[in-house]
Order: C-alpha cells, then sequence, then structure tokens
C-alpha cells in the first residue's frame, strides 16, 4: 500500500497524526481538498488498514505512572509452547505497553509502565518471572523521557 499513497493521502495523514479528532472539515481545508473527495481518501486508507484506529494519547504523569522501563527477557527454549505461554501472559499484562520479538543477547523487548518500584518488583517477581518459558528478565528504567511520538515518519511520492 506504501507505494500507493498520493501526496494528499500523505498530507491526510501527517494531519491526522497530529489532531486524529480534526473535522473533515478543517481537515479539507488544510491539505487542499474539498469534504468529499477528502473524507472518501480518509475512509479508503482506514479500509485499506492503512489508518489502524483512532486513540486518546494519555499523560502517564498524571495518571500517577512514574515507572518506565525496558525489560529485555530471554526465554528457557524457542518451542511453540513456551512462546506462546509468553506471549498469552504479555497480552494478558496491562502493564506491557509494548512487546517486539528481537534479534542478538535477547528475545523479546517490553516496554513497560507502572505506578512505582514496587509494583515493578509486583509485575515482574509475579508476572514475569514465574514462567518457566522466562530464562532471565534484565530490565533499564527510564531516567528521563527526551523524545516521545506517535507519529510515523511518512513517505512523499515524487
Amino acid at each position: 500500500m506504501q507505494s500507493n499513497l498520493t501526496r494528499p493521502d500523505v498530507e491526510i495523514l501527517e494531519v491526522l497524526q497530529a489532531d486524529g479528532r480534526i473535522s473533515n472539515r478543517d481537515l479539507a481545508a488544510k491539505v487542499a481538498l474539498s469534504p468529499s473527495p477528502c473524507w472518501r481518501r480518509v475512509r479508503m486508507l482506514e479500509e485499506d488498514g492503512v489508518i489502524e484506529r483512532y486513540v486518546a494519547l494519555l499523560a502517564p504523569e498524571k495518571l500517577d505512572l512514574a515507572v518506565i522501563a525496558f525489560a529485555h527477557v530471554s526465554l528457557t527454549d524457542h518451542h511453540p509452547e513456551s512462546v506462546e505461554e509468553f506471549d498469552a501472559a504479555v497480552d494478558r499484562a496491562p502493564e506491557v505497553l509494548e512487546c517486539y520479538m528481537t534479534s542478538g543477547e535477547h528475545d523479546y523487548m517490553l516496554k513497560v509502565i507502572t505506578a512505582d518500584m514496587a509494583s515493578y518488583e509486583h509485575f515482574l517477581s509475579e508476572k514475569m518471572l514465574r514462567l518457566p518459558s522466562v530464562r532471565t528478565v534484565n530490565t533499564g528504567f527510564v531516567l528521563r523521557r527526551k523524545k516521545y511520538t506517535t507519529a510515523l515518519p511518512l513517505p512523499h511520492p515524487a
């Protein structure tokens, strides 16, 4: 789909990444289209799965979520049952914001958010280290956020 994006599609996506609640009329004005074609393009981007969903981004500090950690997880083995067990545990854990299977020294990297160190320790000891499939978890903690964005870099058609 990426190669099929037109200049107006990319402009629409850039505006929506900055403000997902913008009205169609305002969006159309920003991308120099009339409202009907703009609405059709947005619908097409939704139907094609380029736009997955619309969300509200919450401020963790306003919700007393102060600890952000990156946990590097190594499994005991890579049997399908072990991977399925780990994947299911991650899916059940609301503390896990993101999970990536990685190459290199560790098998997975988790982005985890909790209220404090005690709740991170509870997550680690009760949800991760109790899994027979987990061999080790090495954690790094965020000291200060330097950049945060959900906006993807978009290709600009020639």
